[in-house]
């Protein structure tokens, strides 16, 4: 199985379309449209589930094989940054099931972002890619690289146009 995080938004669309209608019930978030999105493509032969946790949690959305979730760099207003969590499990958010977790923190230009697994590692023996990041965050495995004490990946990019998508893919 394969897991590709990819930091270019435009990869990530087909995973969050289905998720659109469920953001809407969200509170209108601080955005910059001009900075780009961030998106999760579903590679894997099985359906994943995610969650876009700031201040609020958006309802459950579920990624089939081959489709993608996206939604536009945000600032949440009380959190500031953006979590947007994924498993393998149905409903897994509230059953501490195994979570990859790619968060985000926009500020004014500059996206901060981060990959992490808690719980345990939902995608283990699947690639899980983050791109475009730099340094390159790649998971051959499906699993954080170990002993840097932190058990995860982490960058930035500074946007000077409007390509600045960023896409977690497996």
């Amino acid at each position: 199985m394969h897991f590709h995080f990819n930091l270019h938004l435009s990869t990530l669309l087909p995973l969050l379309l289905p998720l659109t209608t469920a953001l809407t019930l969200l509170p209108p978030p601080t955005t910059n449209q001009t900075l780009g999105h961030a998106i999760v493509q579903n590679n894997c032969p099985d359906p994943i589930y995610l969650w876009s946790v700031g201040s609020a949690i958006s309802p459950q959305t579920t990624l089939m094989s081959g489709t993608h979730y996206a939604e536009v760099f945000r600032r949440d207003p009380h959190s500031g940054g953006v979590a947007i969590k994924l498993t393998t499990q149905r409903d897994g958010l509230y059953r501490a099931a195994p979570q990859t977790i790619f968060a985000y923190n926009l500020v004014e230009r500059t996206v901060w972002y981060d990959l992490s697994d808690v719980f345990g590692d939902p995608f283990a023996g699947r690639r899980v890619r983050l791109e475009p990041a730099v340094p390159e965050i790649s998971w051959a495995d499906g699993v954080p690289p170990r002993g840097n004490g932190l058990d995860r990946s982490f960058g930035g990019r500074e946007y000077e146009d409007e390509d600045g998508d960023v896409v977690v893919s497996s």
